[in-house]
């Protein structure tokens, strides 16, 4: 299992501190220092079962800076969006959380992080 973190955030921390009670073993990714490729972004985003823009975290100042809120929102758009998480991974939403049975899971409150234990 590997987790994509910012030691920053809040929520970040409360999943990793609950991945610790368990006694789950898992690989910390900080993805600000250790930016994922569009590549890795694409195999995620299928794991998830979601679209980039559904983990774009629109009200960054980056996202305000390339104006992300007008961006379209079609499969033609889809790699644009991609691209800008890979050069801004700011802009991508904490944690994610990739399980070792393929699935992963936008982990933002302690239900979703334990549903993957």
């Amino acid at each position: 299992m590997e987790i994509w973190i910012n030691p920053a955030c809040s929520k970040c921390r409360s999943a990793v501190s609950i991945l610790d009670e368990a006694g789950a073993e898992y690989t910390v990714r900080r993805y600000l220092e250790d930016p994922p490729t569009a590549v890795e972004l694409e195999a995620v985003l299928k794991r998830l079962g979601l679209e980039p823009w559904d983990i774009a975290r629109t009200a960054e100042p980056v996202a305000k800076d390339l104006g992300l809120k007008s961006w379209g929102r079609t499969p033609d758009d889809r790699s644009r969006w991609i691209d800008a998480l890979a050069e801004h991974p700011k802009l991508i939403q904490r944690p994610i959380i990739t399980a070792d049975d393929g699935t992963a899971v936008v982990a933002r409150d302690p239900e979703t992080v334990r549903s993957v234990l």
